[in-house]
Parts: C-alpha cells; sequence; structure tokens
C-alpha cells in the first residue's frame, strides 16, 4: 500500500485519445490500483497531450515542480506514458524527485532504481530503433520486388464499396454516429 503525497502524470499521444479518455481512464485505472486505498494524498493531476518522443513536455515540467517543491512523488501508469527517449528519462531522473511507475513497482528508489530505470529505458530506445530499421529494410525490399506500397483505394478500401475516398469517409462517419447514437439510447 502506497503512503505519503503524490503527483500524477497521465499522457496520451493524440488529441483524440485525450477527447476520447479511454487512455486516461485506464491509466488513471493503473495509478488507483498502485495506491490501493493506502494513506495517501494525491495533491493533482498533469495530463499532457503529446508524442512519447517529444522531450518538450511542459506539463511534465510543472509536475515535476510541483512534486518537488511539496515533497511529493510523481507516480506514472507506465514507464512508456513517461517516454521512450532516453536523455528525457535522464533529465527527469535528474530532477531529483521520487518517481514511481505504477507497471513497475519493484523499481527500488534510489540509486538502483535510477539505474535500473535508465537501463529499462535504454534497452527500450534500442529495440524501437532495430524494429524501425527491420520495417525500412522490410519495406525496401518489397519496393525492390516491385511491390507497390500504400493503398491506392484508401477508405474505399476499407468499406468494400466502389465509391470515391469522400463518399467513403463519409459513410464511416455516419455509422460511428448511429453507433454513438444507439449506444446512448440503449446504454
Amino acid at each position: 500500500m502506497a503512503k505519503g503525497k503524490f503527483v500524477s502524470y497521465l499522457r496520451v499521444s493524440t488529441d483524440k485519445q485525450g477527447r476520447s479518455g479511454l487512455g486516461l481512464e485506464a491509466q488513471r485505472e493503473a495509478v488507483s490500483r498502485y495506491l490501493n486505498g493506502g494513506n495517501w494524498t494525491v495533491a493533482a493531476e498533469y495530463v499532457e497531450t503529446e508524442s512519447g518522443k517529444r522531450s518538450d513536455r511542459p506539463k511534465l515540467m510543472a509536475a515535476l515542480a510541483h512534486a518537488k517543491a511539496i515533497g511529493a512523488t510523481v507516480v506514472f501508469a507506465k514507464l512508456d506514458r513517461l517516454t521512450r527517449n532516453l536523455d528525457l528519462l535522464r533529465s527527469v531522473v535528474a530532477s531529483g524527485v521520487d518517481l514511481v511507475f505504477c507497471d513497475l513497482p519493484h523499481v527500488p528508489p534510489g540509486a538502483m532504481g535510477r539505474f535500473l530505470l535508465t537501463q529499462m529505458a535504454g534497452v527500450a530506445e534500442l529495440e524501437a530503433g532495430l524494429i524501425s530499421e527491420r520495417t525500412k529494410a522490410a519495406l525496401a525490399a518489397a519496393k525492390a520486388r516491385g511491390v507497390k506500397l500504400g493503398n491506392p483505394n484508401s477508405a474505399r478500401a476499407l468499406r468494400g464499396k466502389q465509391k470515391g475516398n469522400r463518399e467513403a469517409v463519409a459513410a464511416i462517419k455516419r455509422k460511428a454516429q448511429e453507433h454513438a447514437a444507439n449506444g446512448v439510447r440503449h446504454g
């Protein structure tokens, strides 16, 4: 069970994720499970919509400053909700604020925890780079074999109908709105 003061930091990558609330709700649930009814206070929640690759994070900096000012721990649902960028993680770790990652509850505080976090992030950054390299090589090999990349039919292929892209997109939006309206009436 958690004890003390916490500042929660939640991040989603896109405005759509932020508006839907789904990514944020999952993160809030992870934080709630971690805190598990202990003797604690969540002093503030900072929510940011930003790519995990970007290091310019005003809300993250505000969360760290707030936590430092009140002697709180910053709690993150998952390490990848903070960043996949090793340099940003190093700067956050160097901030001197205690950090907790709900998906890594056994990482100890202090020097050993900081070391483990940076090593794990380094491995994640390496894997992301290797995936990118493999994907680029596979696409280049396919292109060299004469494979046409992309979908020339765009949204039309998604609907399986021989309509132009504009009509297919409009049909998809109509279906989504109908589904949402039916869900509201029946739910």
